[in-house]
């Protein structure tokens, strides 16, 4: 299997997209499947590499990448050591980041006689979630798409009332991180864009519209986005597929770092469905 970690992928908003590539080298066209990381998150956490590696070895072509404000950089891809990016962060900088990862891999010379550039999946994971949604139901390359845990909708997830009212007043809003122990900073552009793109940003809107197979994976102990959230998602298209996975959390039960050289049980039997629904057989 080849690996090649860190490539940089230039995008449209000034800051490279660090971007990872899982495959067999055989000159077999494969499947395209690429991976989008959640709110906090980053393509190297936790058991990532790991579910890179065992959709590569079941015969994907597996992208994943960090948004390029998610506050990591090229030297220091893990963690946020770019917090003033992370503050700059939104929605439409993480669609157009998704966009020209699309981009990049179906246009790379590098990849002309790896990857079937007919069968593109996307698959995110919480935030990553809502972004593939959006971007699977108004790009016609797109053939299926995954969300992890992913959420319904943007918009209730800002600041709410004298936390609004105070993020308005001085331009920034912060959100600890319980890990790092950081305080991370969220600048009022992010309100101000989705106000700006809302239409464009809706993921009901974008769920209904769905024209490809939806695949909907969710934990029923998820105290991070409510298992609700994945049922609305399936109201929305009653034509997808929705797999609970029992006694799985936020993360599918795997954590930051992550040590073990095997997943969670949680997590292979996520990608056990992600690979039946992606060959059909779901």
């Amino acid at each position: 299997m080849k690996v090649i970690k860190n490539i940089i992928v230039k995008g449209k908003h000034g800051k490279p997209i660090v971007t990872d590539v899982f495959f067999k080298e055989d000159k077999r066209p494969k499947n395209l499947l690429i991976f989008c990381h959640g709110y906090k998150g980053f393509k190297d956490w936790g058991a990532w590499n790991l579910m890179a590696t065992a959709f590569s070895n079941l015969g994907f072509f597996f992208v994943k990448f960090n948004f390029s404000h998610n506050g990591g950089s090229i030297e220091q891809p893990i963690d946020f050591p770019d917090l003033e990016a992370f503050g700059n962060n939104n929605y439409t900088k993480e669609r157009d980041d998704l966009q020209s990862v699309i981009d990049w891999v179906v246009t790379s010379s590098d990849f002309k006689n790896e990857v079937n550039c007919a069968d593109i999946s996307l698959m995110g994971h919480s935030r990553g979630g809502g972004t593939v949604l959006i971007k699977a139901a108004e790009d016609r390359r797109i053939t299926q798409v995954i969300s992890l845990a992913g959420v319904s909708d943007y918009g209730s997830r800002f600041p709410k009332k004298e936390d609004f009212k105070k993020w308005v007043e001085t331009g920034v809003f912060y959100v600890k991180n319980g890990r790092t122990k950081q305080e991370m900073p969220h600048f009022y552009q992010f309100y101000e864009d989705f106000k700006l793109n809302e239409e464009q940003l809706n993921i009901q809107r974008s769920t209904r519209n769905l024209k490809i197979p939806q695949l909907i994976i969710h934990g029923d102990s998820d105290t991070s986005v409510s298992i609700k959230e994945a049922a609305l998602l399936q109201l929305w298209n009653p034509k997808s597929t929705f797999k609970v996975i029992q006694k799985a959390d936020h993360v599918f039960n795997v954590s930051h770092p992550w040590q073990k050289e095997t997943m969670s049980q949680e997590l292979e039997e996520v990608i056990n469905t992600a690979v039946c629904f992606l060959k059909g057989q779901s």
